[in-house]
């Protein structure tokens, strides 16, 4: 297994970003007529992540989704931070390789060191 930071460009500033996750989802329900006292709080999944990015950075989160799911696979890691997973080495390189040449500069991989 194979990991890298996923990098964007910042739609208003134009810099380096990347999207981490602070603390969990926290849900819970209103109701009619009683009170109800049930929270249920998860981590983002990757993808999940990514889409609450849309208007804040230069790509369009859904093609990028869609670029990943076909090498590999976005996740959050540790509960932080939005990496992409791929299998082997050869499927990153060929990511990162498609991921420049449709987004140029606004998608950028960051290679984790092994165990990273």
């Amino acid at each position: 297994m194979v990991r890298a930071l996923i990098w964007f460009r910042c739609a208003a500033a134009g810099d380096p970003v990347r999207p981490v996750q602070r603390a969990p989802v926290r849900i819970g329900w209103v109701a009619v007529g009683r009170r109800v006292d049930l929270e249920i709080e998860r981590d983002l999944t990757g993808d999940e992540l990514l889409r609450r990015m849309k208007g804040w950075i230069t790509v369009d989160p859904e093609a990028v989704i869609g670029a990943v799911t076909r090498r590999g696979r976005l996740r959050v890691l540790d509960g932080r931070d939005l990496v992409v997973e791929c299998r082997r080495a050869g499927d990153m390189e060929a990511l990162a390789r498609e991921l420049r040449e449709t987004f140029g500069e606004g998608v950028d991989l960051e290679p984790l060191p092994a165990g990273g």
